[in-house]
């Protein structure tokens, strides 16, 4: 069957193309949407190696749709701006850099793979210079937060997309409980735009 769009799911922080949302959705687009084409980039954490790789994916030739959960839907959003695409953010970081001292001079290791990391000052530096300020895209954003969020302050997100389509459940927490029932809606926002 050929493929008439390609929908680009980016994961958070650490995370990995084995992340629980991204297996969601290329489950459902599997048994529901197989005209659609999935693909989950493995993401690292330097920011200047994360955009090169997005941009070369976003190039395709077919109409692009993004999800990002996390730190992902920083990039959703990023990427949103350079290419016009759509994107649904699950629980999206805003300020990134803002966590990242934390993470600095120590090694990190992903959450489902072996690979490690080792981030300096020069990355946060980076991140910065990706963040979307203002937004031009608000019609083409869609964002899910919970409100029981224990990693990131939702209010900041409600704040950054006001303006974009926006669903804020009570509760939840950073995974996005219970996000596979928005999968279906989220293709039907896409196919609007």
């Amino acid at each position: 069957m050929a493929t008439c769009a390609r929908l680009l799911y980016l994961h958070g922080f650490l995370s990995s193309p084995q992340s629980f949302k991204a297996r969601q959705v290329a489950q459902w687009l599997a048994a529901n949407r197989p005209d659609i084409e999935y693909h989950c980039p493995h993401l690292t954490p330097y920011p200047d190696e994360t955009a090169e790789h997005l941009l070369a994916l976003a190039h395709y030739g077919k109409p692009l749709y993004l999800m990002g959960s996390s730190l992902g839907g920083f990039w959703a959003t990023w990427l949103a701006e350079q290419t016009g695409a759509p994107a649904v953010l699950i629980n999206p970081a805003v300020s990134p850099w803002q966590f990242m001292p934390d993470y600095l001079e120590v090694d990190l290791q992903g959450y489902h793979t072996d690979d490690t990391y080792r981030l300096d000052a020069t990355h946060v530096a980076a991140i910065q210079r990706y963040d979307v300020n203002p937004i031009t895209c608000l019609r083409r954003l869609w964002l899910l937060v919970q409100q029981g969020d224990e990693t990131l302050d939702f209010r900041q997100a409600v704040s950054k997309y006001q303006g974009a389509k926006q669903t804020v459940e009570p509760g939840g927490d950073h995974s996005f409980q219970g996000f596979e029932r928005y999968i279906p809606d989220a293709l039907a926002f896409f196919e609007k735009r």
